[in-house]
């Protein structure tokens, strides 16, 4: 059983992206999602079996209502299995493997695709996802201004108040200054218009999972080249691309890298404009658990 508290002081966001660099020079990984749905709950399971790493399951619940209850709106367990044998080697934290993976996922991204000299990065959201993007982008520009919008201001100036950054209520203005973005909400419609892009930003995509959910606009998807982290995982499953898909808005082959094409997975061009979508697909919580569970055998 690795806990929480044991293994996070032993990691690092670099170490993870080194692992999740190399576990994508692997054989592709074998893997299989389902999705449970009650109303806004959901109940996703996702699986995957990478040659020379191992087995995960992981299963997560998502009840957005548990806010009100005073409670994590999300919940699960993760298991990792010896690739040699099968056999159960460890339970690892839910929350501890959702924290590094969700966030060293995109942060690969941005350190692949947004400016080296990058250094005002705006999030959108104030919960546990944009305060990890926070400590991960900082990982790699330990300069950059970190600026918050929320829907709810008041929480969202404590939030920001609490982890040590700026707040914006002009949404506008705080995307148009920005050099990286990150849209870190459960919202089902788009909340970052494209006609604010600027030339030169990168978009960090997070929040949507559902075939329903969307954070950006046609406008973002057409004005940029866009990247994923696994085609498998977000192109059939997710509505930030799905639902464009289907309305003929984009074609498949606009989304021109994955992590599983390092050469392809760059930017082009000073004055381009990125958007990654992170669909957090369960062969990188099976990298990131390995990465814990070595961090944590070796300690």
């Amino acid at each position: 059983m690795v806990s929480f508290d044991d293994a996070d002081p032993l990691l690092t966001w670099s170490g993870l992206t080194d692992a999740l660099e190399a576990g994508h020079l692997r054989p592709k990984a074998e893997i299989a999602d389902s999705f449970l749905y009650r109303g806004a709950d959901t109940v996703l399971s996702r699986a995957a079996w990478i040659d020379g790493v191992g087995q995960t399951v992981k299963t997560a619940t998502i009840f957005p209502g548990n806010e009100a209850k005073g409670l994590s709106k999300i919940h699960g367990a993760v298991t990792l299995f010896s690739d040699e044998t099968g056999q159960l080697e460890a339970v690892v934290d839910f929350h501890l493997v959702t924290k590094w993976k969700t966030a060293g996922d995109s942060l690969l991204a941005a350190k692949r695709l947004a400016r080296p000299d990058s250094k005002r990065f705006v999030i959108l959201g104030g919960g546990t996802v944009a305060a990890n993007m926070i400590s991960a982008y900082r990982s790699h520009w330990p300069d950059a201004e970190v600026t918050i919008w929320t829907r709810n201001a008041e929480k969202g100036a404590a939030f920001a108040a609490s982890q040590g950054v700026g707040f914006e209520a002009d949404l506008e203005a705080t995307i148009r200054s920005a050099d990286v973005i990150c849209t870190a909400t459960m919202s089902t419609e788009p909340v970052l218009p494209g006609v604010w892009l600027q030339p030169g930003q990168h978009v960090d995509m997070i929040g949507a999972y559902r075939p329903d959910m969307r954070e950006t606009d046609d406008v973002a998807l057409g004005r940029a080249r866009l990247f994923v982290d696994s085609y498998d995982t977000t192109l059939d499953h997710i509505g930030e691309l799905k639902i464009p898909l289907a309305a003929g808005v984009i074609a498949r082959e606009d989304v021109v890298g994955s992590f599983y094409e390092p050469e392809l997975f760059q930017r082009g061009s000073d004055d381009e404009i990125t958007i990654c979508k992170n669909g957090g697909g369960a062969h990188l919580d099976l990298m990131t658990s390995r990465y814990i569970l070595n961090a944590w055998g070796a300690r």
